[in-house]
C-alpha cells in the first residue's frame, strides 16, 4: 500500500471580455510553486502567500517564457497519472474553481492543435503507448464511460436510450457505483474521441452572465484500463485493471454576479450544495490527517451524488490531482481567494493506493460465495421458489421483509458477475449496437450522421409528422423542424406545445390531432388532423405525414 498525498495545481486564465471591458486588474502573482494573492480594497496589506506542487501561469501569451501552456499542464499532471495508470493504480484528476474560471478548457479544451486538455491528450498517450508494446503475452484493453451530475441526478452522456437518471447503488465489495451506466468498448483513440464528442454536445450547458457556455453539470470520465499478462511458468493469466477518473466539475458561482434566475438559480443552488459537500469532506480528510483522529469519524459522503461516486478517489484507493482553475481579476477576488484555500486545504489529504492486481478472478469468487450465502438463506426459509437467475417472478409477495432485499442482492450480484465473465467480444458488439441504435434515433430526428460519426446536416424526417417554416430567402426556409406529436398538440402563443410569434398568431391558434394507423402493408402510418381555433375558409388534406390547406 503506498500513502501519498493529493497533488494539488494551481492556474491562472488570461482575462475574458467581460473582464476587459470591466477594465480589471490582476491580483495574482505567481513564482515557482508559490502563488500570492493582493487584496485589491486593501493593496498595502500583506499579500496571502499559498505554496502548492504546481503554480501555472497562463495568463500572459505564449510568448512569456513562463506561460503554462496545455502541454506543460500534461506533462506534469497526466504523464504522471498515465504512469500511475500502467503500474495498476486507480487515479483520479479533477478540476475545481468558479464558473467560468478555465476548467472545462483544462480538461477537455479545444480541437485546434495545441489547445487539447488533460482528457484528450491523456486518451491519445494511453493508445500510443499500447501500440508501442512488443510482449506478445501482454494485451491491453480499453472501456470509457461518461456521465454528468446533473441537479443531483445521474445522467448517462453515451446512451440516446438512457433518458431519465441513473440509480446510484452501493456494493458491499465493489463500493458505490452507477447502475446501467453503459461502458463502451475502444480499440484505437478514434473512437475514444468520438465518444467524448458525443458526450460533450449531450453535456447541460447555459449562459450566464459569467461565462456564456457555462458549465451546469458536474461530468465524468471513466476509462477503465486493462492489462493482461499470460505466464508461461505458472500457465496462469493475470490482470491489471486500472480506474481512470477525469472530473470536470461544475463552477461555484453566486447568484448576484451570475445574474441566474429561474432555472439557472437552481441549477446553481445544486451545484454549490455538492461542493460545499466536497469542501466539508476534504475539510474533514484533512482535519484526520492533522490530528489523530479514529478513522471511524463520520465523513459526510452521502451527502452528495458527486462525493458519494468519488468515495474513494477522496483519501481512498487512488492517486489524485486537483487542479484548482483561478481567475486574475480584482472583481473576482473574494471568490479566487475560496479557491485557493481550498486547494490549500486538499493538499494535506493522504490516500492509500494500492496496485489492483488480478481483481476479477477474485471478486467474481468473492460474488459467487455472496449468491451462495444468499441462496441459502432463502433455502433455509423456504423459499427456493424465489432463487432465480435474473428475477422471472417479480410479482410474488411473501410476508418476510427481508425476503425482498436478500432477493434483490442476490440479483444484483448476479448481474454483475454476468457483466465480469462478458467477453471483449460481447463488449465490442454491445458497443456497436448501441452506436447504430443511436445514429437511427438521430437519423430519425432528422439529423444525417456520416460513417465516422460527424454530423452532416439536418433533413426532414420520412415517417414523423412535422412542421417546417417558410421565409422570403429560400436560404433560411426549412431552417426550423416543429414535431408534431402523437395525440393533440396545441399552438399558438401562451400554455402551447409549439409557441409561434406574430400580428396574426392567436393566444391558441390551432390544434394538430395525430392518430396512428396501419396500412395495406401492415406498417404504421401517422393520419394528422389540423383544427383551427378560429374562423377559416380552407381545405383540409390529410396524410400520413403532414396536413396542408388552402
Amino acid at each position: 500500500m503506498a500513502s501519498s498525498s493529493v497533488k494539488v495545481a494551481v492556474r491562472v486564465r488570461p482575462f475574458n471580455s467581460r473582464e476587459t471591458n470591466r477594465g480589471a486588474k490582476c491580483v495574482i502573482q505567481m513564482q515557482d510553486k508559490s502563488t500570492c494573492i493582493i487584496n485589491p480594497k486593501q493593496p498595502k496589506d500583506a499579500p496571502k502567500n499559498f505554496t502548492f506542487d504546481y503554480s501555472y501561469w497562463s495568463h500572459s501569451s505564449e510568448e512569456d517564457p513562463s506561460f503554462a501552456s496545455q502541454g506543460k499542464v500534461y506533462q506534469d499532471i497526466g504523464e504522471e497519472m498515465l504512469l500511475h495508470a500502467f503500474e495498476g493504480y486507480n487515479v483520479c484528476i479533477f478540476a475545481y474553481g468558479q464558473t467560468g474560471a478555465g476548467k472545462s478548457y483544462t480538461m477537455m479544451g479545444k480541437q485546434d492543435p495545441g489547445q487539447q486538455g488533460i482528457i484528450p491528450q491523456m486518451c491519445e498517450d494511453l493508445f500510443r503507448q499500447t501500440a508501442e508494446n512488443t510482449d506478445p503475452d501482454l494485451s491491453f484493453s480499453v472501456e470509457v464511460s461518461y456521465m454528468e451530475i446533473y441537479c443531483e441526478r445521474v445522467r448517462d452522456l453515451l446512451n440516446p436510450k438512457s433518458r431519465g437518471s441513473l440509480r446510484v447503488r452501493e456494493h458491499p465489495i465493489m463500493g458505490p457505483y452507477v447502475e446501467d451506466l453503459s461502458k463502451m468498448a475502444v480499440t484505437n483513440y478514434s473512437d475514444i474521441a468520438d465518444l467524448m464528442d458525443t458526450g460533450n454536445k449531450a453535456r447541460t450547458v447555459a449562459a450566464t452572465n459569467m461565462n456564456e457556455t457555462s458549465s451546469r453539470s458536474h461530468a465524468v470520465f471513466t476509462i477503465l484500463f486493462t492489462q493482461r499478462r499470460h505466464d508461461h511458468m505458472t500457465s496462469l493469466d493475470t490482470e491489471k485493471v486500472s480506474k481512470i477518473s477525469l472530473v470536470d466539475l461544475a463552477g461555484s458561482e453566486r447568484a448576484d454576479s451570475s445574474g441566474a434566475r429561474g432555472m439557472r438559480l437552481k441549477e446553481g443552488a445544486n451545484i454549490n450544495k455538492s461542493l460545499t459537500t466536497l469542501g466539508k469532506v476534504i475539510s474533514a480528510l484533512a482535519d484526520m490527517q492533522g490530528t489523530k483522529k479514529r478513522r471511524s469519524d463520520f465523513i459526510p459522503y452521502r451527502d452528495s451524488v458527486l462525493t458519494w461516486l468519488l468515495r474513494e478517489n477522496l483519501g481512498g484507493n487512488s492517486r489524485t490531482a486537483m487542479i484548482a482553475a483561478l481567475s486574475p481579476a480584482d472583481i473576482n477576488y473574494e471568490e479566487t481567494l475560496s479557491t485557493l484555500r481550498y486547494a490549500d486545504r486538499a493538499k494535506q489529504i493522504k490516500c492509500n493506493a494500492v496496485i489492483n492486481e488480478d481483481p476479477n478472478a477474485r471478486l467474481v469468487r468473492e460474488l459467487k460465495e455472496e449468491v451462495n450465502r444468499l441462496k441459502e438463506l432463502l433455502l433455509s426459509q423456504g423459499l427456493s421458489n424465489l432463487i432465480t437467475a435474473s428475477g422471472e417472478h417479480p410479482h410474488v409477495f411473501t410476508p418476510v421483509i427481508n425476503t425482498r432485499l436478500r432477493r434483490s442482492q442476490c440479483t444484483e450480484t448476479e448481474k454483475i458477475i454476468a457483466e465480469l465473465n462478458e467477453t471483449w467480444e460481447e463488449k465490442l458488439r454491445k458497443t456497436d449496437s448501441i452506436r447504430q441504435e443511436r445514429e437511427a434515433l438521430l437519423a430519425e430526428m432528422g439529423v444525417s450522421v456520416k460513417e465516422d460519426g460527424g454530423t452532416v446536416g439536418v433533413f426532414s424526417p420520412k415517417r414523423t409528422p412535422h412542421l417546417v417554416n417558410l421565409n422570403e430567402d429560400p436560404l433560411m426556409s426549412e431552417c426550423l423542424i416543429y414535431y408534431i406529436k402523437d395525440g393533440v398538440t396545441r399552438v399558438g402563443q401562451e400554455d402551447v406545445d409549439i409557441r409561434l410569434s406574430g400580428q396574426f398568431i392567436k393566444e391558441l391558434h390551432c390544434v394538430f390531432c395525430s392518430e396512428v394507423s396501419e396500412n395495406n402493408e401492415g406498417e404504421s402510418d401517422h393520419v394528422t388532423f389540423l383544427t383551427f381555433t378560429v374562423s377559416h375558409k380552407c381545405k383540409r388534406y390529410v396524410t400520413k405525414d403532414f396536413c396542408a390547406f388552402e
